[in-house]
């Protein structure tokens, strides 16, 4: 079973036990004070080193690695979320996103994408006679697409439920995917591809409910990666869904280059109104503004059948979410960061177009967006092409939104 790992204690940890251990023999000739106030000093000396030892280590992601992941965009339904019947196939992976797409992405001002990658088609490929060679070489393709644009990338694991339910139970198949993980960080490592412009992130969204577990998981993952990239960046998330409050259960992880990462969609009854996943209620509930009113909130709550759930879009007028809510709510991973000395991305956050006002979507963004820049974080707004995309034609995908690009901070290609 995967839980927190043993931590080994170096020699400066042994002398001064040892040193601890004759104090407190000593003081038993000493006065009672004076042994007490020497045990005390000795494991504040103790503690102190720790802590050093602890800034030392979680700081030291290089800058110009940060500097490469600061205004993103996610590629979904790519090499993962294929809704295409057909599934992964040449021909989807050739037409979905082209040379056009990325170029139309840098000429935005992007400086990354985040290019969500299935690993269950690859794994299963991978156990074939040569099976994933063919799959590499269209995520070679897509990827190279990519760092000749001029754009960082960060390849994110996305798999569905099922295979992260696996991970929260089946040992065996935590060892598979870190087999799977180290083949792929040992590929994107060779000298043909650029260390400062590859991210790995083990796993979107873990969904487990073990956060302890998932510590050992992650951790475990994570030395492959490093095994097979020596050099490359690591993403690393929290248990659940990559929210706020799972990022700061999380402790650093034993390595000295990583990013870590939490996802940002505050509040759902807004950012996902009119959604048919997630909460039922959801699809009952349209136009809902946003900063939030009690007016408003209470007209939108008059056309939700369930008295419990026209409560929460009531609630949702009455906590008055505006900027200052949304400062408060991101300053929660910020300090987690600051008391760590870890760097941070929110490489999702978004808000389901249809059914929002894009005037109030966009402030949305706007506030999301100032409050990470605010706090020296990166992020990847949620996404390219799709319902919550930056392009609002998801056939042609030849034009970018402007309001939704000016909420990002950046400009419309040509200005």
């Amino acid at each position: 079973m995967f839980c927190h790992p043993e931590r080994s204690e170096g020699p400066m940890h042994s002398l001064t036990l040892r040193r601890i251990h004759g104090s407190f023999a000593n003081g038993l000739r000493m006065t009672k004070p004076v042994a007490c106030s020497l045990l005390l000093f000795s494991l504040l000396l103790l503690l102190g080193a720790a802590s050093f030892a602890q800034t030392t280590l979680y700081s030291s992601v290089p800058p110009n690695r940060l500097a490469h992941i600061r205004h993103g965009i996610n590629l979904s339904e790519w090499f993962a979320q294929v809704y295409d019947p057909k599934g992964y196939t040449k021909e989807h992976f050739e037409s979905w996103t082209t040379a056009s797409d990325i170029a139309l992405i840098k000429s935005a001002g992007f400086d990354h994408v985040r290019l969500s990658v299935n690993p269950q088609p690859m794994m299963d490929a991978a156990r074939r006679h040569n099976g994933s060679v063919e799959y590499f070489g269209y995520l070679d393709a897509a990827v190279k697409m990519i760092l000749d644009a001029g754009l960082a990338v960060e390849i994110d694991m996305h798999p569905d439920s099922d295979f992260k339910a696996r991970l929260a139970k089946e040992d065996d198949f935590v060892e598979r995917f870190a087999d799977f993980w180290n083949m792929v960080a040992q590929h994107y490592s060779s000298s043909s591809w650029d260390p400062d412009r590859i991210f790995f992130e083990i796993l979107n969204e873990p969904e487990m409910r073990d956060a302890y577990r998932w510590y050992g998981v992650e951790t475990k993952l994570a030395a492959a990666i490093r095994r097979g990239a020596p050099g490359n960046t690591i993403i690393a998330a929290g248990a659940r869904w990559d929210d706020d409050d799972d990022l700061v259960f999380l402790e650093p992880l034993p390595d000295p280059n990583v990013i870590y990462v939490f996802h940002f969609y505050e509040p759902h009854i807004f950012t996902h109104q009119g959604a048919g996943w997630g909460a039922y209620f959801w699809h009952w509930v349209k136009r809902l503004h946003y900063p939030s009113s009690p007016e408003n909130a209470a007209q939108v709550a008059a056309g939700v059948p369930e008295a419990h759930d026209r409560l929460q879009v009531i609630r949702y007028g009455q906590d008055h979410w505006d900027a200052s809510r949304i400062e408060s709510e991101i300053n929660q991973a910020a300090d987690w960061a600051t008391q760590r000395n870890v760097p941070l991305i929110c490489n999702e956050f978004g808000v389901y177009r249809a059914f929002a006002d894009p005037q109030d979507r966009a402030r949305w963004i706007t506030d999301v967006r100032t409050s990470l820049e605010r706090h020296n974080i990166g992020w990847a707004m949620w996404d390219y092409s799709g319902s919550f995309g930056v392009v609002t034609n998801r056939e042609t995908k030849a034009k970018l939104d402007e309001v939704t690009v000016r909420a990002l901070g950046l400009k419309m290609p040509g200005q």
